[in-house]
């Protein structure tokens, strides 16, 4: 009787070591998996953007287009991108929703004011993008990516390459991937016979002037997200 109480006791006291050491090793794996993911609050994107073009007997045409700049910074996001013809900036405020687009091609400035429900109605189609992790990678800027498909809710899709190391904070800098699970590294999408592709090319961690999310105060005609829209209808 003694001797299978000892039996048990060892048994017993066995189990109880490894629950608590896989739930150790759990812990474990939880920790490490956090370590290598890191939030960013703060950060510079600048992306490359090339067009392909199908010409003249089904040939492709290569084109540099200019590029998107990012800025992410807590809440604040401003989006720049630049080409040949012009540029268009976008100054989104997490908190309260507003937004400005700033337009400048042919020496005309042009800002279009957007308030929380402008900015949701602007993103309808892009806000509930889905996506599926497929298990090809590749490597961009640095970092292992992982590709995926993004579906939109017009029905669309595009391919997505995204680093799950990195995670912003700021999920709506840019609605189109707040439902990605990482930082977008490359993402490119078909209109028609043209292929624009955006590539990461650098990433900074370094401090953003908070100027940098000032909307301006003068120098642009100053127009509505509804007129806006009432005028491109119009055209």
């Amino acid at each position: 009787m003694a001797r299978d109480c000892i039996i048990f006791s060892k048994t017993y006291n066995k189990m109880k070591w490894l629950k608590k050491t896989g739930l150790l090793m759990l812990a474990l794996s939880a920790t490490v998996f956090s370590f290598a993911q890191k939030v960013v609050s703060e950060a510079t994107l600048v992306y490359d953007i090339v067009i392909e073009s199908t010409g003249k007997k089904d040939a492709t045409v290569t084109s540099d287009a200019g590029t998107t700049t990012v800025y992410i910074k807590g809440a604040q996001s401003r989006s720049d991108k630049s080409s040949a013809v012009g540029k268009e900036t976008t100054i989104h405020e997490t908190k309260t929703g507003n937004a400005v687009i700033l337009k400048e091609y042919s020496g005309q400035k042009l800002m279009i004011t957007l308030n929380k429900d402008d900015w949701a109605d602007k993103n309808k189609f892009s806000n509930d993008t889905k996506f599926d992790i497929t298990n090809e990678t590749a490597v961009i800027a640095g970092y292992t990516c992982k590709k995926a498909i993004a579906n939109l809710g017009n029905g669309k899709s595009f391919v997505v390459f995204y680093s799950p190391d990195l995670v912003m904070f700021n999920k709506d800098y840019n609605t189109m991937f707040k439902n990605l699970p990482g930082l977008v590294m490359q993402y490119e999408y078909e209109s028609g016979a043209t292929k624009s592709k955006y590539t990461l090319s650098k990433i900074s961690f370094d401090p953003i002037p908070a100027s940098k999310f000032d909307f301006p105060k003068s120098g642009y005609r100053v127009m509505t997200y509804e007129e806006n829209q009432q005028m491109r209808k119009g055209s």
